[in-house]
């Protein structure tokens, strides 16, 4: 059964206070470690768009649903691979 994940974006870069793009790789690799496979996902927190959009690339097709939340939009589902 798939778990419901969310990942707060802000927590990738907190060592350094700053996404930088040199280090999206770890970023991505955290993201996946969290994420799990076939979960439910929902991406949050405060962080750059472009690390948000490289994080939602690299859990296509590892997740089964992602999903963005803020406080401005509610929650959206950016993908849906469910078969149900």
């Amino acid at each position: 059964m798939a778990e419901t994940i969310t990942i707060d974006i802000a927590t990738l870069y907190t060592a350094t206070g700053t996404a930088k793009l040199t280090e999206l790789p770890t970023y991505t690799a955290q993201a996946q470690k969290l994420a799990g496979n076939g979960n439910i996902v929902t991406l949050t927190g405060q962080g750059p768009i472009w690390l948000y959009l490289y994080i939602s690339h690299a859990l296509h097709g590892k997740v089964r649903t992602l999903r963005y939340d803020s406080p401005v939009t509610g929650d959206i589902v950016i993908y849906d691979h469910s078969p149900f």
